[in-house]
């Protein structure tokens, strides 16, 4: 049912075949009334009489694309294609495809769509970054998303929280008349009560802003008093005659009401709508200045644009402003929704790189920004929109077809921490570009692994309340670890200054901090791994340098076992080297058991005294 609110006027508009005929005139008739179930179910009988052609399949791929059934409209659309067909064919096969997580199918249909339309913005993003899904599925989960308790076995969508008073839009209303487009009720405006355990009950109609016609969804000001919404142009008699197939064409249009007491009353239209585009999706922003809402009005760079107006201090209303090709695409872009902060807009969009459908975004508008897709679980492969936030509850919802009907989700943010790392030289402070940068987590996991850009910086963003980790490493610098703390962020700014490598050579050993081990165990440490990176910097530098590493154990055990344990230490030692590039034979290792201790403490040793005696020497052999 949403694509009522994205896809009336451009559906009008739709470039096709003009292959019509006195066969196809009761389908074509039915497809231009919105009534695509029957219109699919004519063209279907047209195929079966083999009366079938290009128009036929395009406007039978159509009617099912109208309706998201994406495993239909893939079939026709593939023998639509069969035959040339517009650019924007290829655009609606792909993004069906895409629906399906046919991937691969769907960009061999968008190499073809960027062939036919090599200007559009879409397919220029396309040929720019034409394998973008793996970045999009590998972004940081934002959100989690789950089932509501207002959706219905019917389209549910737009629902938007005003202190505890949920208002969404609803074709739950079975005793109405049936839409021809989707065989549903015709929509209204519902609203339910939010408690404060987050469960929401008693969701009844809104009767004094309803019509007979579609009604929904609504933006409400701060203090309570204002609304505005989208309704059928119809209820203002207002609508265009087409002759020619005995129709009456409505448009989308945005309403005021105010408080009269309980109720809202005194609906008004707004004065830029228009029998000839339509206007809908109405979000007001906090300060009630601004009144953002999606148009196909002259001006909108495709289908559907989002667009804002001003809202003066006397009531009145300024001219409606495109918001750019920042947001706006050749496609559709719909259901934008302004944050408490007045900058931080949400939509809907066909036209950007997405997963499939409608995908969500975000953008600040007081910057230049590019628009951000929230990646999943917000966005699927279906249709996702209708994103809204209460940021005092710290909750929102979104609409979606994931599961094959309009629905409603709950959206409750992930306490993310920013951890901007900036790695420099610990003696100059001079910037370390090219540093490999890893962030760990308390179990020791390593989640990520970046090189530091030109300005040393890294970037990860985690979860709060942990404990993470960042280390950093860089050829001729001792590399080390530095602690982030439990945070509820929303930064934590790391300064990982590394010390350049001074390590002591003498005429018979290179001395390094000692390579110790843990108990019984023969495995290189994370303290270890530093140390031996200076040996492998230093064998790098001085390449006719060749190295004896003697291990080394605690008197624990027998003296066959520690021997056996040391001589697998020498082992692991001469092979993490060899790791690093260095060629084997500039490398040997040697097992000494417990014959050399470091500290003599006999049978009477402290814990810290036989650590000290578990580790590994370096002697110069050459």
């Amino acid at each position: 049912m949403k694509n009522l609110y994205i896809a009336l006027s451009f559906v009008v508009g739709t470039l096709t075949i003009t292959a019509q005929n006195k066969d196809t005139k009761t389908a074509d008739k039915l497809y231009n009334r919105y009534e695509y179930i029957d219109a699919a179910k004519e063209y279907l009988k047209l195929v079966e009489k083999g009366k079938q052609d290009g128009y036929v399949y395009k406007q039978l791929a159509d009617s099912y694309f109208n309706m998201f059934n994406t495993g239909e409209a893939s079939k026709w659309y593939a023998k639509a294609t069969e035959t040339q067909q517009d650019s924007e064919t290829y655009y609606r096969y792909a993004q069906m495809l895409k629906a399906d997580g046919k991937y691969e199918d769907a960009n061999k249909q968008m190499q073809k769509f960027a062939a036919a339309a090599p200007n559009d913005m879409r397919a220029k993003a396309f040929k720019d970054n034409p394998n973008y899904i793996p970045r999009l599925l590998d972004k940081t989960k934002l959100y989690n998303v789950n089932s509501s308790d207002v959706s219905s076995d019917k389209s549910d969508f737009g629902a938007v929280l005003y202190d505890n008073s949920l208002y969404f839009t609803s074709a739950r209303n079975g005793a109405r008349k049936s839409y021809g487009w989707t065989d549903e009720p015709f929509l209204d405006i519902y609203k339910a009560d939010y408690n404060t355990d987050g469960t929401i009950t008693n969701a009844v109609v809104v009767t004094e802003l309803n019509s007979k016609y579609h009604d929904g969804p609504v933006t409400i000001s701060t203090d309570g008093n204002t609304m505005y919404f989208s309704s059928d142009s119809f209820r203002e008699k207002v609508f265009e005659k087409d002759k020619k197939n005995h129709l009456k064409l409505g448009k989308n249009n945005l309403y005021k009401a105010t408080k009269d007491g309980d109720k809202w009353g005194n609906i008004t239209s707004l004065p830029f709508n228009s029998k000839d585009f339509s206007t809908s999706n109405p979000s007001l922003s906090r300060d009630g200045k601004t009144l953002y809402f999606s148009s196909d009005m002259p001006g909108s760079l495709g289908g559907v644009d989002v667009w804002k107006v001003s809202i003066n201090d006397d009531s009145s209303y300024g001219t409606p402003v495109n918001l750019g090709n920042k947001v706006n695409t050749e496609g559709n872009e719909s259901f934008p929704f302004i944050a408490d902060d007045n900058k931080t807009l949400f939509f809907a969009s066909s036209g950007k790189q997405g997963l499939g459908g409608l995908d969500i975004y975000q953008i600040d508008l007081s910057n230049n920004s590019d628009a951000n897709n929230l990646g999943k679980p917000v966005n699927t492969e279906k249709d996702d929109f209708a994103f809204t936030f209460n940021a005092t509850k710290k909750t929102g919802f979104l609409s979606s077809n994931r599961n094959g009907n309009d629905d409603i989700f709950a959206v409750n943010p992930i306490c993310g921490v920013n951890v901007n790392t900036i790695v420099t030289d610990a003696k100059t402070g001079t910037i370390l570009a090219n540093a490999k940068v890893a962030i760990i987590d308390d179990k020791r996991n390593t989640i990520a692994t970046e090189m530091s850009n030109d300005k040393g910086e890294v970037k990860y963003r985690v979860e709060c309340d942990k404990d993470y980790v960042i280390q950093a490493s860089k050829d001729g610098y001792e590399s080390n670890t530095f602690a982030v703390g439990k945070s509820k962020g929303p930064e934590a700014k790391i300064d990982a200054a590394l010390q350049p490598i001074d390590v002591i050579i003498t005429e018979t050993e290179i001395v390094l901090k000692p390579i110790y081990f843990e108990f019984n165990k023969s495995n290189i440490t994370q303290e270890g791994a530093f140390e031996l990176d200076k040996l492998v910097q230093v064998m790098k530098s001085n390449e006719e340098l060749v190295i004896m590493a003697k291990s080394h154990t605690d008197n624990r055990g027998s003296d066959s076992y520690n021997l056996s344990l040391s001589e697998r230490r020498a082992k692991s030692t001469v092979q993490y080297v060899i790791s690093k590039g260095i060629a084997a034979s500039r490398i040997s290792g040697k097992g000494m058991g417990e014959l050399e201790p470091k500290v003599d403490c006999g049978t009477s040793c402290t814990e810290e005294q036989h650590a000290q005696n578990r580790r590994s020497e370096f002697l110069i052999v050459k």
